[in-house]
């Protein structure tokens, strides 16, 4: 059983890390996708049916200089009340100051409290000690429940947590759900094990496809970031999306997969457009022959029914990243179609673990979410886990 399950909040102020950072209408301020509240609500109600009350705080878009009435978190409060099954929520219009502080000594057993934003606060991104110290005076035990952050080293998130002795610090039930999932894949994956890598740049995912060569059968690579890896096979790719100042490290990747056994998957065909847009001219290609003026924006056919074979086949099944540019109609065939194998290959028996933003919408707008094994509410964060490296907001908890 795990800490927080055990843990009995009877009487006790728990101040909780959440991710409520969801997409909020700039006019209407309506939220646009509250899977990150809704994930965290089983953990409120554990601590709110144990007899403890709650203390919820959160940042909300990218506030530069101070408040701004677009990111306040004041616009979440009626839904929260919704999702809590209209229990009235408490609302305090700062995280630190004196009205925070009287809200939260005043709360009684089963009430919640929820704090305006923490990012209106420089020193929350600083990771400042005497902010985190003064957010830590307002609760008795802290639960960190938000692995959407669990990457930065913020004052709510990595820096709190040396307030509380080793007893009053715990991860949330989501958090835990988080790690476990993700510890499973990286370290104790069935074999065959399939990492589908997508998106635009192999920048952006060199350091978990190399990561993954020592553990992956196969790695599928599609998105953008393929025209790189095609490029440095001496393929013509038209205009496609390519970072020539990582074709050696495309090179390189290709070169210790064939060292370590890890098959690499590349689209072998391509769906191509004459321009980046909904309405372009649409035909089809070889990966390695593209003609000039076109870019490839999603996988082909030939591609698709290679990639389901091989994800058919699996035991494990990592997902981050998108075939193509799935926005458009018609150019989410690929992404589509692997979403459909994952979910076919978990029935049958995979474990599959979706995680990154654009993977997440995938499994949600195509109607696959609730047919793998595990969403994950952290894009950056599990992409960070998965490079191997330490997450300032797990080892703060774990000290």
């Amino acid at each position: 059983m795990s800490k927080f399950s055990e843990y009995n909040f009877a009487n006790q102020k728990a101040l909780i890390r959440v991710d409520f950072n969801v997409p909020v209408d700039k006019k209407t301020f309506e939220i646009k996708d509250d899977t990150r509240m809704k994930a965290a609500i089983p953990t409120i109600k554990k601590i709110l049916n144990d007899g403890g009350s709650v203390i919820l705080m959160s940042h909300l878009g990218r506030p530069k200089e101070g408040p701004e009435e677009k990111s306040s978190l004041r616009h979440l409060v009626k839904h929260l009340s919704e999702l809590l099954d209209g229990k009235a929520i408490q609302f305090a219009d700062d995280c630190i100051g004196e009205g925070a502080k009287q809200k939260a000594s005043a709360l009684k057993p089963g009430d919640v409290l929820l704090l305006e934003n923490l990012r209106f606060y420089k020193e929350e991104e600083k990771g400042d000690e005497a902010f985190a110290e003064k957010l830590s005076k307002i609760g008795d035990v802290y639960v960190n429940d938000a692995f959407g952050t669990a990457h930065r080293a913020h004052a709510s998130t990595a820096v709190i947590a040396k307030f509380f002795p080793k007893e009053k610090k715990m991860f949330g039930l989501l958090m835990e759900s988080e790690i476990k999932a993700a510890e499973k894949v990286l370290k104790s994956a069935e074999k065959p094990f399939v990492a589908i890598i997508g998106g635009a740049k192999v920048s952006d995912k060199i350091l978990i496809l190399e990561n993954l060569l020592e553990r992956a059968t196969d790695i599928i690579i599609g998105g953008g970031m393929a025209y790189t890896f095609f490029k440095a096979e001496g393929g013509n790719i038209g205009s496609s999306l390519c970072e020539d100042d990582r074709i050696e490290t495309a090179k390189e990747i290709m070169d210790k997969a064939a060292e370590k056994n890890s098959c690499i998957h590349l689209p072998s065909d391509s769906i191509i457009a004459d321009k980046f847009a909904a309405d372009a001219s649409v035909s089809s290609s070889m990966s390695t022959n593209i003609p000039d003026g076109w870019m490839g924006l999603d996988i082909g056919t030939m591609a698709c029914d290679m990639f389901i074979k091989v994800i058919h086949n699996a035991k494990t099944i990592l997902w981050n990243g998108p075939m193509g540019v799935f926005e458009m109609e018609n150019f989410q065939h690929g992404t589509k179609a692997i979403a459909k194998a994952v979910a076919e290959a978990t029935e049958k028996g995979a474990y599959s673990l979706v995680g990154g933003g654009d993977s997440v919408a995938a499994v949600n707008q195509f109607g696959f979410a609730d047919k793998v094994s595990y969403v994950s509410t952290g894009g950056g964060a599990m992409l960070e886990f998965f490079e191997g490296k330490e997450l300032p907001g797990i080892a703060a908890i774990n000290k």
